[in-house]
Order: structure tokens, then C-alpha cells, then sequence
């Protein structure tokens, strides 16, 4: 049975699900900040993953990210598998932009998170309601 690390739930909000990962977003309106989480039990590493699985996460990560560009006007994305903090595996995929809040250096505890409103949450889905095909299933709204 798949549980979300209490940090990762306490710091996003629930999009939906892919076949693979559950899509999050980083509750920080400086940064369209996304993260996929492959729906596994104790997994903390890419290699632990079964290699259909490491296909799917990669496909998954490849197909959102390429979205996200145009979606929201990427000067660059950033995919990451960090984990320092939040063993469970979680890739990051960020949408950067030449004069963003911390731009080019890394957003990780750069500036403080600023939370998103509902209106721009709301934008956010309609934005990926738009480009996200058959294979993904959104989540109840979620405040």
C-alpha cells in the first residue's frame, strides 16, 4: 500500500496519478515546481525500482517535462532525484526562467516558499488539463 512521506504531503498539494507516480506540486508559487513519486512501498532509490518500473519513472519524468517547457516557458528544466531530506524516491522536475526568485543558482532553500493561491492553483489544472493525455487521472481539488 503506497503512503506519501509526511514532509513531501505537508509541503505540496496533489495533482493525480500517472500509471507510475503520483504528481505533486511544491507549494511555492515562485517556481512551477513539480514532483513525481513512484507509488512503491519502501523505495528510496531509482536502482530499487523493478526495471519496468525505472523505464516508466524515467517516461513519466521525460513526457512531463517536456510539457512543462512550453506550458510555462522554460528557459530550463531541472530533474532531480535528491532525497537528503525525504528518503522516499521523489523526482523533481522545475521550470526555470532567467529571472526567477533564485535564478541560476538552485531553488532549494534559497527564499523563503511563498504558498499559491487557489485562482493560481486553479490555472495550474486548467494549464495541465490541457496537455496531460488519457494517462493521467486528476486528484480531487485540493486546497
Amino acid at each position: 500500500m503506497f503512503t506519501l512521506d509526511p514532509q513531501l504531503a505537508a509541503d505540496t498539494l496533489t495533482l493525480g496519478d500517472f500509471p507510475l507516480c503520483r504528481l505533486l506540486l511544491m507549494n511555492d508559487a515562485q517556481y512551477p515546481w513539480f514532483i513525481l513519486v513512484p507509488r512503491r512501498e519502501e523505495v528510496s532509490e531509482v536502482f530499487q525500482l523493478d526495471p519496468a518500473d525505472q523505464h516508466l519513472l524515467w517516461q513519466e519524468s521525460v513526457a512531463l517535462a517536456e510539457k512543462l517547457k512550453d506550458l510555462f516557458a522554460a528557459d530550463k528544466l531541472n530533474l532531480a532525484t535528491l532525497g537528503n531530506v525525504v528518503a522516499q524516491l521523489h523526482m523533481h522536475v522545475i521550470v526555470r526562467r532567467r529571472g526567477d526568485a533564485a535564478w541560476p543558482a538552485p531553488v532549494w532553500g534559497r527564499h523563503p516558499a511563498v504558498a499559491y493561491r487557489e485562482d493560481q492553483i486553479a490555472v495550474i489544472r486548467d494549464k495541465l488539463r490541457m496537455v496531460l493525455g488519457d494517462e493521467f487521472s486528476f486528484a480531487e481539488q485540493q486546497a
